[in-house]
């Protein structure tokens, strides 16, 4: 059975959770028996076997964002014919997927990896392009043969957010991690280099800078932390010029009030953040959406405790009071996840962060059961048989 998946990011360029999903997916596809994997990513020529290219059409060089990607799709559909199943991964790969789904008679896999309607901040990155990637991606997911969710929070918003979709063709596969890949780096000096004490608590963050990864409301909490208690921040690729301004003004004004308080502002290499992450006393995502958390499942294969908020998908990979601990949060229902009361959320966050953060003995316990946990339940052969044999349905079905 031929395979065409469609993603926009792929190694090299990967900037999110998407990017490292589709790349491990297709590593742990390719051993599976019988399946021929063809990639169609977005960007530069890579050199990988069954792996082509695509970029914005010259005519669109000057165009929205939202455009140039349509362009991009366009280019990949001719390639995808002979495929007998096509999988797009997010809004940008949706549109190729679902032109070739109608062009060849093939069916259409989609996994969700965030939604639309639920970040509606993309306005304010996106202008007009955000109505189109709306567009598209509901007209993707209501044309498609199966709707994979990364998380059974995922799979409740999916049908929320799109409520003629029938219920049976949502699956729920989880996103997976390399615990080979993903493990604790010993380097002093490395750390010391980036001016993080190993011999004091820290917390580290990890994400790009957007609404929906709660930065801000981590900065807000970090001033109620006590003094002995670093933070470190590998955070960039602001969405916009607004958030970048917002964050950083509170984190100068941490610095102004308190020392180790770290941010690291470029892409990091993997041993670098294994580094940290397996130093880091706990780590934290304080995101307000959050599908499921690669980051997540990240710090946990590094040792760390994971402190998260009880949203999205987020609950299903921290155990409270197993792996780490969950902060509640009660959210505006308009799609946003605004929390309603922000000063009640900064504080519970705080507060967890402080009782882990200040018993290093639990916050231990929490990183080696993470580890485990993530071994154990979040492997990508498991993953990959699964999608597998999704696609062995779907394509059964279409005959």
């Amino acid at each position: 059975m031929r395979v065409d998946i469609v993603t926009k990011e792929y190694p090299p360029e990967i900037y999110g959770g998407a990017g490292v999903h589709a790349a491990e997916l297709v590593k742990a596809l390719r051993v599976e028996d019988g399946l021929d994997v063809r990639v169609h990513a977005f960007g530069a020529e890579r050199d990988e076997e069954g792996t082509t290219s695509h970029g914005v059409p010259p005519g669109l060089a000057g165009a929205n964002g939202a455009i140039q990607t349509l362009g991009t799709d366009l280019e990949i559909v001719p390639d995808v014919a002979g495929a007998d199943v096509v999988h797009s991964h997010t809004w940008y790969a949706n549109f190729a997927g679902h032109l070739s789904s109608l062009l060849y008679g093939i069916p259409h896999i989609v996994t969700a990896h965030s939604l639309e309607p639920l970040r509606p901040w993309k306005a304010e990155q996106l202008g007009g392009g955000y109505r189109v990637s709306s567009y598209i991606e509901k007209t993707a997911y209501e044309g498609a043969a199966a709707v994979v969710a990364v998380s059974d929070g995922m799979r409740r918003d999916i049908l929320r957010s799109y409520p003629s979709l029938d219920p049976a063709k949502v699956r729920v596969i989880y996103n997976g991690i390399d615990v080979e890949a993903w493990h604790p780096v010993d380097d002093p000096g490395y750390l010391a280099e980036q001016g993080i004490d190993p011999s004091r608590p820290s917390i580290v963050f990890v994400g790009r800078i957007t609404r929906q990864k709660g930065l801000p409301y981590l900065l807000r909490a970090a001033a109620l932390l006590p003094p002995e208690v670093q933070l470190v921040l590998c955070a960039g690729a602001p969405d916009t010029p607004e958030i970048m301004a917002e964050v950083q003004g509170l984190v100068q004004g941490l610095q102004e009030t308190r020392d180790g308080v770290v941010w690291i502002d470029r892409m990091l290499s993997r041993p670098e953040l294994c580094t940290i992450l397996a130093a880091a006393t706990t780590f934290v995502c304080p995101s307000i959406y959050e599908p499921l958390g690669i980051v997540n499942l990240e710090a946990m294969a590094c040792g760390a405790a994971v402190v998260g908020t009880a949203t999205g998908g987020i609950p299903e990979v921290v155990s409270d009071g197993v792996t780490g601990r969950l902060v509640p949060i009660d959210q505006v229902q308009d799609g946003s996840g605004t929390p309603i009361d922000p000063d009640a959320f900064v504080a519970d966050l705080a507060r967890v962060l402080t009782e882990v953060a200040t018993d290093p003995e639990r916050a231990a316990a929490y990183g080696a059961a993470g580890r485990a946990r993530a071994t154990e339940d979040f492997s990508w052969a498991a993953i990959a048989a699964q999608t597998a044999a999704l696609y062995a349905e779907v394509a059964a079905e279409s005959r």
